[in-house]
């Protein structure tokens, strides 16, 4: 018998499997890669929610695991995915200014809003009003981390790759059965997938569509992400990842044309140079509508868990998510009821 069956190989699953191998316990990974909101991210982690200014919940100790998790993994696969840069926010106006010097002030926030303007001229970009810097940033490699990741599972026995049957799992006094696998416990981490999920389908996931481009702009100088009604990522060789759009309608993964004429605006807004078109991606994002993940246990099946509605924020939440919900069922550790799908189930009855 072994511990865990994990159903998901996105970013939760990963961090699942990752937090088990530090326990020296045994599991298997089912995933037939039909999710692909974790791989077409744009990655990036930013402990401030901007739109807002507003601090992101539990920052501090987000951010602290997350650089714990993303260190040991690249010690052991040897490659690099997690990389520290400053995020800039263009300010369009002397009020957005003051605006930012008022967050600044915030208990919250002030770890993380410099309060020294960014005045630097980044050929491509006009930025009469200058920048302000969010510290602690960065962005991890998504797809890279999750290729790697996913080839030492399959090199070590650990991956599966085909579609799961909910119909053939069965549960027993000693735990549960799929197919020839025996387990103490099942994760299911499969993102917006969860909405085929019979078990957790009920549940408020809302998905949110977001799209995204890769660009070639080789006059713009850029060596920070900017981030304004969209982000500007350098990834090198004059390329830049661009995004994203929100659409809480459409929950296809498929590009769209309306996506694509919304980001061309929203870059010509931000950018004074040309730019091409590499690639245009399209993912569903697992949202829910009170912004927080869902976590826990199934109500009728004691050994049947969720790690779902990371949201936006999958690469920073996943490795602190994974190791609550390994506490909770090990260490029998209470989840913040903020996280616990206990808070729908309250609701309805």
């Amino acid at each position: 018998m072994i511990d865990y069956i994990i159903v998901g190989s996105g970013l939760a699953g990963i961090a699942f499997a990752e937090e088990a191998l530090k326990h020296q316990k045994t599991f298997v990974v089912f995933d037939n890669h039909s999710q692909n909101s974790s791989r077409i991210a744009g990655g990036l982690y930013n402990p401030v929610i901007l739109k807002r200014f507003s601090e992101v919940w539990q920052a501090a100790e987000q951010l602290e695991v997350m650089n714990s998790f993303y260190e040991s993994v690249e010690a052991k696969l040897l490659s690099k995915f997690n990389f520290k840069r400053p995020i800039l926010r263009k300010f369009f106006s002397i009020e957005e200014q003051n605006n930012w010097f008022v967050a600044s002030d915030k208990i919250g926030l002030n770890p993380f809003l410099s309060t020294k303007l960014i005045a630097k001229k980044y050929k491509g970009i006009e930025s009469p009003f200058d920048y302000g810097e969010v510290l602690q940033t960065g962005y991890v490699d998504t797809a890279s981390f999750l290729n790697a990741y996913r080839n030492y599972l399959k090199n070590n026995q650990f991956l599966i790759e085909e579609k799961f049957d909910y119909n053939e799992l069965f549960f027993d006094d000693h735990g549960l059965t799929y197919k020839n696998f025996k387990a103490k416990n099942i994760i299911f981490a499969e993102g917006f997938g969860m909405m085929h999920n019979p078990f957790f389908q009920d549940l408020p996931l809302d998905g949110t569509k977001g799209e995204l481009f890769v660009i070639k702009a080789p006059t713009l100088d850029l060596d920070v992400i900017v981030n304004t009604s969209v982000f500007i990522l350098p990834m090198g060789n004059d390329l830049f990842k661009v995004g994203a759009t929100y659409n809480w309608k459409d929950k296809t993964d498929l590009p769209t044309e309306e996506g694509k004429k919304e980001l061309i605006e929203r870059i010509q807004e931000i950018l004074n140079c040309d730019f091409e078109i590499i690639a245009h991606f399209a993912g569903v994002r697992p949202t829910v509508k009170d912004r927080r993940p869902l976590l826990g246990t199934h109500p009728i099946h004691a050994n049947m868990h969720l790690l779902n509605g990371l949201g936006t924020r999958g690469v920073m939440l996943a490795p602190s998510m994974a190791k609550m919900l390994y506490d909770y069922i090990e260490n029998k550790m209470p989840l913040d009821a903020t996280i616990d799908i206990k808070r729908i189930y309250k609701k309805r009855s």
